[in-house]
This record gives C-alpha cells, sequence and structure tokens, in this order.
C-alpha cells in the first residue's frame, strides 16, 4: 500500500473497499436505491409548501389545499419509511463487510510467520482487528451513502430552484463556490488530522496493552510513577491529535452557517425588492421555498464535511487494514505430502539460520535423531537449542541446509501434516481463558472427554485435576492465572499426549517447579516419550541421564554428543556444564 499521505481522496482503496460488497449487491443496490427515493421525497416538499402558499393560501382555494396538504403526508410518510430502510440497510451492509473483512485479516495473521509477530506490536494488531474495523464498518453506515445522497439532494435542489426561479438560484449559487473552497480544504487537513489520530491510538492500545500484561514486573520494580509519566506524555498526544481535527471542525462551521445565512438574506432581500416593485407579485411562496432549498444545498455541504470526516477516518484504517492483508509474511505451504503418523526419523545437514539477516545463530549443525529416540540438547543459554524446534516446525525458513522427517524434506509435508505430527510441551506454557478440557482438546471434536480422562489417568495427572473446582470443566482464566506454573505444566503435557504425536518435543518443560510437580512431570514424560520420537532442550538432570543420545550446543554450534556417561568420561564442554549446572542438584 503506498505511503499514507494527505490526499483527500483515495480511489484506488476505495475501490478496493466496495469490491467486499459484492456478495451482497442486492442490499447494496436496494440502500441506493433508498437514498434516491430519499433524495425525490426531500426537493419535493418545498415545491408542495410553495403550492399549498401561491395557489391554495393566497387564492383561498380549500380543494386545492386539501390535495396539496395530503400530497404533503404522502410525501412526509414515505420519506419516513425510505429513511429507516436506508439507516438499517446502510448499518447492516457496513457489519456485514467488516465481518468478512475481519475473518480475512484474522485467518491471514493466523498464517504469518513467528517473524512477523516477533517485530509486530500486539497492541497495534488488536487495534486493526477491533476498532480500525468498526471504522471500515462507518464508511458504509454513516459516509459513503450519506454523502451520495447529500449531493444528489444537492443537485436535485439546485435543479428545482433554477426551474423555480434562476435569478434567486443564481444569487444562491454566486456564493457556493465559497463553501465548496472551503469544504475542499477542510477535507484535506481533515485527511492529515485523521492519519495522526490513527497513529496516537495505536500507540495508546499498544502502551496500554503491554503495561497491562506486564503490570507485575512493573509493581515489582517499582515502576508506576515512571509508567504513569510515560502514559501521561502518550496521552497528550492522543488528546492533541483529538483537538486538532476538533479546532478544524470549529472554525469550518462557522463559517459554513455565516455563507448559508448570507445566501438566505440575499434571496429574501431580492426577491422583497421584486415583490415591492410589482415585478412578482407572487413570489412569497417562492421565497419560502428558496429558504428551504438553500438550506437542503448547504447543509448538506456541512454534513457532507462531517460525513467526509467519517469517510476519511474509515479510508485511514482501511489502508491500515490492507496493508497487512497485503503483507506477504506466510510460510510457504506448498508442500502436498500427508501423513497421519511418521515414524519420527529426524535429520539436520549443514542447516544455517539467522533470526536477522546479519546475525547467524545455527552454523551448518548436522545431527540424525532415530525413529523412537530420545535425545537430548543442552547448552547455555543463547546457544541455539529452542532455535532447532522452531525450524523444525517451520516457524522460521531456514537460510541453508536441510532438514528431514523421514528421509524427505520437510517443505515437502503440507503445514498441517508435519504440525500435526509433533506436539511441543514449552516452559511457557499459554492456556487460553477456558475450561482445562478445552484447553486441552484446543476444542478438537475428535477428542472426547472419555479420552481426556483416560490418558490423564495414564500419565498421572487425574487425581490433580479431579482436585479442582468442577474437575475438566474448571475455568483457568486468561493465560491459566488460576493455575501454578507446574500445574500449567502438567496441563500442557496432557494436551501434548492426547494428540498422539509421532514426535514429541520438551522445550526445558521440567524447570521452575516444586518438587512434588516435578515428579508429577517426570512420570507424566517418561510415559508420553514412550515409543515415540523424543527431543528435549534439557534442564533438570534426571531427563539427560535417561536419553539414548545427548548433543551438546554452545553458540550455535553442536560441540559434543554421546549418552550422558560418554560424555562425562570425555571431560570437555559437557562435564564442565554437568559440574557447574547439574551436581549440586544430584547431591540435594
Amino acid at each position: 500500500m503506498d505511503k499514507e499521505t494527505g490526499k483527500a481522496f483515495d480511489y484506488k482503496l476505495f475501490k478496493r473497499l466496495l469490491a467486499q460488497t459484492r456478495p451482497y449487491r442486492l442490499t447494496f443496490y436496494g440502500v441506493a436505491l433508498s437514498a434516491i427515493l430519499l433524495t425525490c421525497f426531500a426537493v419535493l416538499t418545498p415545491y408542495i409548501l410553495r403550492n399549498i402558499i401561491d395557489n391554495a393560501i393566497n387564492k383561498m382555494d380549500m380543494d386545492a389545499l386539501f390535495w396539496l396538504s395530503l400530497a404533503m403526508l404522502g410525501v412526509l410518510l414515505g420519506q419516513v419509511l425510505f429513511q429507516l430502510l436506508f439507516n438499517y440497510y446502510a448499518n447492516w451492509l457496513g457489519e456485514s463487510v467488516i465481518k468478512d473483512v475481519r475473518i480475512s485479516l484474522f485467518k491471514r495473521m493466523l498464517g504469518f510467520r513467528m517473524k512477523y509477530f516477533d517485530n509486530s506490536s500486539i497492541g497495534i494488531l488488536v487495534t486493526r482487528a477491533v476498532a480500525d474495523m468498526q471504522r471500515i464498518g462507518e464508511i458504509f453506515s454513516q459516509g459513503f451513502f450519506m454523502i451520495v445522497a447529500d449531493l444528489l439532494k444537492m443537485f436535485a435542489a439546485a435543479t428545482i430552484m433554477l426551474l423555480m426561479n434562476w435569478k434567486l438560484a443564481l444569487l444562491v449559487f454566486a456564493i457556493l463556490p465559497v463553501i465548496l473552497y472551503a469544504t475542499r480544504l477542510f477535507q484535506k487537513a481533515m485527511k492529515v488530522a485523521f492519519i495522526e489520530v490513527r497513529a496516537q491510538v495505536s500507540n495508546l492500545n499498544s502502551f496500554v496493552q503491554e503495561r497491562l500484561t506486564g503490570m507485575k514486573i512493573v509493581q515489582l520494580f517499582t515502576r508506576e510513577r515512571i509508567e504513569s509519566e510515560k502514559f501521561r506524555g502518550i496521552n497528550e498526544k492522543h488528546q492533541n491529535a483529538w483537538l486538532k481535527t476538533v479546532w478544524y471542525n470549529s472554525f469550518f462551521f462557522p463559517v459554513a452557517e455565516i455563507v448559508s445565512s448570507i445566501a438566505v438574506g440575499l434571496v429574501v432581500w431580492y426577491g422583497g425588492l421584486q415583490n415591492i416593485a410589482n415585478i412578482d407579485v407572487d413570489i412569497a411562496g417562492t421565497i419560502f421555498a428558496f429558504i428551504l432549498y438553500i438550506e437542503m444545498l448547504f447543509r448538506p455541504l456541512r454534513q457532507i464535511a462531517d460525513k467526509f470526516n467519517t469517510l476519511q477516518m474509515g479510508m485511514v484504517a482501511a489502508n491500515r487494514v490492507f496493508k497487512i492483508l497485503d503483507t506477504d509474511s506466510r510460510i510457504e505451504d506448498n508442500g502436498t505430502l500427508q501423513k497421519e503418523h511418521v515414524s519420527g526419523q529426524i535429520e539436520f545437514e549443514k542447516v544455517h539460520f539467522g533470526y536477522l539477516e546479519d546475525e547467524e545463530v545455527l552454523h551448518g549443525i548436522s545431527f540424525e535423531v532415530k525413529a523412537g529416540e530420545t535425545v537430548a540438547i543442552v547448552g547455555a543459554t543463547g546457544a541455539g537449542k529452542s532455535t532447532i524446534i522452531n525450524l523444525l516446525n517451520r516457524f522460521y525458513e531456514i537460510n541453508s541446509g536441510t532438514i528431514k522427517v523421514d528421509d524427505v524434506e520437510i517443505k515437502e509435508y503440507s503445514l498441517s501434516s508435519l504440525r500435526r505430527n509433533i506436539a511441543i510441551v514449552l516452559q511457557d506454557v499459554f492456556l487460553f481463558a477456558d475450561t482445562i478440557a478445552n484447553n486441552i482438546t484446543l476444542k478438537d471434536a475428535d477428542i472426547s472427554v472419555a479420552t481426556i480422562e483416560e490418558a490423564a489417568r495414564r500419565i498421572g495427572v487425574h487425581e490433580f485435576i479431579s482436585s479442582l473446582p468442577g474437575g475438566y470443566t474448571y475455568n483457568v482464566k486468561e493465560r491459566g492465572t488460576m493455575l501454578s506454573s507446574g500445574q500449567r505444566q502438567l496441563i500442557a503435557f496432557l494436551r501434548a499426549y492426547v494428540t498422539n504425536p509421532s514426535i514429541l518435543i520438551l522445550d526445558e518443560a521440567t524447570s521452575s517447579v516444586d518438587t512434588y510437580t516435578e515428579k508429577l512431570i517426570q512420570k507424566a514424560t517418561d510415559k508420553i516419550t514412550e515409543g515415540r520420537t523424543s527431543i528435549i532442550i534439557a534442564h533438570r538432570l534426571a531427563t539427560v541421564k535417561k536419553a539414548d543420545k545427548i548433543i551438546v550446543m554452545d553458540a550455535g554450534q553442536i560441540v559434543e554428543t554421546g549418552t550422558h556417561k560418554e560424555l562425562l568420561k570425555k571431560g570437555g564442554y559437557y562435564s564442565n556444564l554437568y559440574q557447574a549446572q547439574f551436581l549440586a542438584e544430584e547431591v540435594a
């Protein structure tokens, strides 16, 4: 998408928005027809009033007064009816469009690479999916159709004024360029102002979302005053951005009102001279109609400016949303191989990778994991252990080399097939604000409650879950805050186990838990690794000892490989790591 500018209107962007209404063409045309009929009824009202004054009241014609009044009633009823239809279906169309766009946006974000989320603010993405969507909906409910209806009304009013009395009409039209020029300047200024408003709204949302998520850190390090000052500054920028739009409105609308009043004054003055000079003695009704038509001509201009604000905000929001929809940050899913189960053989061959272009994390590593084998990967923080797991799941694409599962490059598998065969238990377990059962199955209809309970008994966590209020229906709240870190780990183990994966990955899954929970986790680990390929990012000594093979990493390279005993005998990197990190725990 092009860089946002102060350009008053982006036709290319608007055309793309209109394309979103194609599934609702009938409603779109119905709303457009309602706008046309509303225009007809609106311009008929002053015309009938003129005839009531000139042809019924002045001539004291009771029959004419009756029929013209009846016609007026019909016009008013028609106006009410089509106004109702117009308002409802314009809003319905707007809500339907944003529903479709929001679904497309969410699907798009679901397929993004992890790198995209690494570099993006979650608060800003939430703003795009929620607040910006409402602005897009307002384009149809309060912007575009309202502007079209007002333009039609202005054109019809100007035409009837010319036909009714061209001299009075020219007086009015002489004033019109002033308000048109003011409106144009107003529109361009508001476009720039609303770009700034949306930027500040995003910054505000991002700041609040991050601080609420990290509130424990804020309070733990007594950062309340500092964060409060930061928020004050961001909030002031947000306020100033909005005040700029208020200033433009405060200047424009009085100018529009004055110009409208001048037009009415000129019509009354000139029409009065015509009547006094006996040039046109039946001009009273025309003057009255002109006053209403002037209001119909100038008020829409003021309303169009106001609706154009809505349209501009919607266009800015749409531009931001379409930028995400146009973002090419998806993992290519061109693989066609579908396998319900793989044997679990894994091979990394000369794999190079870096999260940033100039900073390589893995320097040509090669290793093999045989089917059914349990392999531990150990090393200092930043050695590249977790990166291996990210690459195996294709969360990121490697720079060079090959990664194979069952002698087939992982790119040959469809993403769904590859990831369906791999289950991961992370150190930082994420749980949704839902029941334990739903967090385990992730609402997979193929996994029954009976299956969950049976699996829980096998790995020894059924008793723990049953002790909670409501058992498997217990709501863990947002991010699982109602459970301890160890309990969340146990839920994650069960979640991995019920999917019956061919390859199991435990990424620091037994760290930061108490002794009792560690025993439960160890029992669960022994059960779920049984008979399947397992990769363990090791932290606790017991897990490392039992591994069939240990891969030792340092600074993105494999420095040693072997069993626990073999590596201790070497007296190398692993032996030093063992002495430094594990010996104290073993003695204790």
